[in-house]
């Protein structure tokens, strides 16, 4: 039986950059050492529903649909929002960088 493999959030997020900037799925997986391509499918999916939270869960934590992590404090809960939404925003300024070129 295979052994399952965690991977760092910072790492999908940044696989989830490369292949909205247009590299290779075979690229992005020998670069970042991701062993199957179906997960990285997986993730870009979580990331265009929004589902960003599902990306931090532990191997086989599956959250019930809809809801996201329980944070133990308001603090946490709004750093985890504040963190997506700078991605959100660093994505669109590569974008508009990309469009200018």
């Amino acid at each position: 039986m295979a052994t399952r493999v965690s991977y760092p959030f910072e790492l999908k997020m940044k696989a989830i950059e490369m292949r909205l900037e247009g590299v290779p799925v075979r690229e992005v997986m020998e670069q970042l050492g991701i062993r199957n391509k179906t997960q990285l499918k997986v993730w870009m999916k979580w990331y265009r529903e929004g589902d960003v939270h599902r990306l931090e869960q532990p191997v086989g934590k599956q959250y019930s649909y809809g809801k996201g992590p329980e944070y133990s404090s308001e603090l946490e809960k709004l750093q985890a929002e504040n963190r997506f939404l700078k991605q959100q925003l660093d994505l669109l300024k590569k974008y508009t960088e990309l469009e200018r070129r």
